[in-house]
């Protein structure tokens, strides 16, 4: 079957390395015929039709018309079956001039190959049964990884962890819907469900779903991060603490009220997991425009936020209008800080967490409140299962459905065939996830989110 409008034999070759200059760059191509269109082309010691698999041969690239010589190169050669798509590979390494790069590519087209479309590589490897859906697309995780804690889970899915447990969930309701077409094809009265069928394999699956499904809040939050918002009124220390978390003085510091007239943001990593944070306008009443926009737009921030750092100016106090404010936000989201507390004129409230912008104070404190918050502070890698694919998601939430729909039929002592329905439609859910039951247009979604060259 073919998933795409194009052949996924013919030969595709692209970039796999980010395009400017380096050092090297690695072209890959793939596809029938591949190794013989590049023996045409290339010059070295030996013809690379006759080159051993997974071997490197040094040689130079020239061009089909004029003989020109294009680059110096090594070709690393890969034979089917056993290559990353499943077919004849060969990969390109050159010098990463962007001159070169792209007369290598010009001289690729001239010699029968297209443009590799995005994730075509690894859509060819699905298809030739060199692995699974879970695994293809812990591939395009690992290169989307923002924290080492990402890259780890996304290297455990690649290596089998999803499938390994999805297949046994599936390896469980294949034997209940077996159960249930032998008793439909031999038996010679109408079946009790309650009595023939074994409930406790149904429940098995059930639960070992629900702790799948319960770990994508987990998965998604150490792959995408989370949004962590600096709030409070001016002069309160947010534009300090915001460059006491990036280490570098990034946003301006000043006596003068309403310093911050927009959001500014960064990226950061706290307790392994990837954070954007922003600082911005101090919540306050104001006539000027420009500033009014600005904290109209923190405040859609901030509603929008994960986690909302409040900042009081310790050595201001608290009044109405901060309270007023704080009850104003979500009470789950919401810590409150006490900032300048190396010059604060009064004892902190108990919910509150003391510490100075300026001289660091109380700054390891805070970060374990928002890893707390997070929620993956106890969360360990090792030995876990975890999705954080919204696919999978929604599969194993249908698979988890129809499931408990059989549980309900089975009390209610309907008749079997329509139970079977239920755990037929948990099945196919399952093979979804893996892609033995799949459909073009979900793979065309799937792998056009991969980088080209993948």
């Amino acid at each position: 079957m073919k998933y795409y409008e194009y052949d996924t034999d013919d030969m595709i070759a692209a970039l796999a390395t980010p395009w400017g200059e380096s050092a090297i760059a690695v072209i890959r191509t793939t596809g029938q015929g591949c190794i013989e269109a590049l023996s045409a082309v290339f010059n070295g010691k030996k013809n690379l039709g006759k080159a051993r698999p997974y071997s490197m041969n040094y040689g130079t690239l020239k061009d089909p018309g004029t003989g020109k010589k294009i680059d110096e190169v090594i070709i690393g050669i890969y034979k089917k079956p056993h290559s990353y798509t499943g077919q004849d590979m060969v990969e390109i390494f050159s010098h990463g001039s962007m001159a070169g790069i792209t007369e290598i590519l010009k001289m690729l087209h001239s010699v029968g190959f297209r443009d590799a479309k995005p994730g075509e590589f690894t859509l060819r490897a699905f298809l030739n049964g060199k692995m699974d859906l879970t695994r293809a697309e812990a591939v395009n995780e690992i290169i989307k990884s923002k924290s080492t804690k990402a890259m780890d889970l996304a290297l455990q899915r690649l290596s089998g962890t999803v499938f390994n447990r999805i297949n046994h969930i599936k390896n469980l309701v294949a034997e209940i819907l077996s159960e249930i077409e032998i008793q439909l094809d031999y038996a010679e009265d109408e079946a009790d469900p309650e009595a023939s069928l074994d409930k406790e394999k149904i429940e098995k699956a059930i639960a070992l779903l629900k702790e799948l499904s319960f770990t994508y809040r987990v998965g998604k939050i150490i792959q995408d991060g989370v949004s962590v918002v600096l709030a409070g009124k001016t002069n309160a220390g947010k534009s300090s603490l915001f460059n006491l978390f990036n280490k570098t003085e990034r946003s301006i510091v000043s006596e003068y009220h309403g310093t911050t007239r927009d959001y500014i943001e960064s990226f950061l990593l706290i307790g392994g997991i990837p954070v954007k944070l922003y600082d911005t306008a101090g919540l306050r009443n104001s006539d000027n425009p420009v500033e009014a926009l600005g904290i109209k737009k923190s405040i859609e921030i901030i509603e929008k936020s994960d986690i909302i750092l409040y900042l009081i100016d310790g050595s201001v106090g608290l009044d109405n209008d901060d309270i007023s404010l704080m009850n104003s936000f979500d009470s789950k989201k919401l810590i409150k800080i006490w900032n300048k507390a190396d010059i604060a004129l009064e004892k902190s409230p108990d919910d509150f967490i003391d510490i100075s912008a300026l001289t660091g104070e109380g700054f390891e404190e805070l970060e374990t409140e928002i890893e707390k918050r997070i929620g993956t502070d106890k969360f360990e890698i090792s030995d876990s299962v975890v999705i954080d694919s919204e696919r999978q998601k929604n599969l194993i939430d249908e698979a988890l459905m129809a499931l408990s729909n059989s549980i309900v039929s089975i009390k209610e002592n309907m008749p079997l065939d329509l139970i079977a329905v239920d755990i037929k439609e948990a099945l196919d859910n399952l093979g979804e996830i893996t892609g033995e039951v799949t459909s073009s247009d979900i793979l065309e979604l799937m792998f056009s989110n991969f980088c080209v060259g993948k």
